[in-house]
């Protein structure tokens, strides 16, 4: 899927930014049939980018070797696909500015946009982390054992988890990243985040941070902060643009269900 603002100019380039939900039980584009709206996606588009959702390799819906193609390792996070993807939407579409790439993502998302951020610190510029279960070790275990496997450990004692670890691969960074979390998390632990903060500083690498007071996995009150924050984020960083300071986004109630 692809979101264009609506007085798109096809002569200019645009920056891009990849929504990215991994799964492996879900991906990025999710239901495939008719919605009105998804997310915040054409609000970003309307800010001045192109905004894609694309479906990889180990996303459902397709052949079950599809699915299986990253079973043991859920650090590959479909990345490889959304690469090539834009690669060749490029080829197609002339507006598409592949030296300005933005990603962001919740949950899984949060953790592929980190481990892009990472390891592929040349193609994507500018993340946006939100809540990721960065190390497996410290998630569910229905989740990582269904899905990677039981922990195993080489003839050197390195766990198989650890390779997919983001903190491992922090040194990494050399874009923009910021990370968000919940401190009332009650499905993927602060201390998921943690662990990759404590080797961004190790490592020496500028980062930013929101930890939201009181917020568990999904963010409620603070849901449209967070949203203002993130537009903002990539306005700055992606755009080099100035955002209007302190927007606020407030809802109407729909006139019609007063009838």
């Amino acid at each position: 899927m692809i979101y264009t603002p609506s007085n798109i100019d096809s002569t200019k380039k645009y920056p891009v930014i990849v929504y990215i939900y991994p799964g492996p039980q879900g991906g990025s584009v999710g239901s495939w049939s008719f919605r009105a709206a998804r997310g915040d996606n054409q609000s970003l588009a309307e800010l001045g980018f192109v905004v894609v959702l694309l479906e990889g390799s180990c996303n459902p819906g397709r052949s079950k070797s599809f699915h299986d193609a990253c079973y043991g390792n859920m650090s590959e996070n479909t990345l490889p696909d959304q690469v090539s993807g834009l690669q060749q939407l490029a080829g197609r579409y002339g507006f598409i500015d592949l030296s300005r790439v933005g990603i962001w993502g919740h949950s899984g998302g949060g953790f592929a946009t980190a481990s892009a951020m990472f390891r592929y610190p040349d193609f994507f510029k500018v993340g946006i982390s939100e809540s990721g279960n960065h190390d497996n070790r410290n998630y569910e275990d229905d989740w990582g054992e269904r899905y990677i496997g039981l922990e195993t450990y080489d003839s050197k004692g390195v766990s198989n988890y650890e390779s997919q670890a983001n903190e491992v691969y922090a040194k990494n960074l050399k874009g923009k990243l910021l990370i968000i979390h919940g401190n009332m998390d009650d499905n993927v632990p602060p201390s998921n985040t943690y662990l990759v903060v404590d080797s961004l500083i190790k490592a020496n690498r500028d980062f930013d941070m929101i930890i939201l007071p009181d917020a568990r996995h999904g963010y409620g009150a603070d849901s449209y902060y967070i949203m203002r924050r993130r537009w903002d984020y990539f306005i700055k960083n992606l755009m080099n643009a100035v955002p209007p300071k302190e927007y606020k986004i407030e809802t109407t109630p729909d006139p019609r269900l007063k009838m």
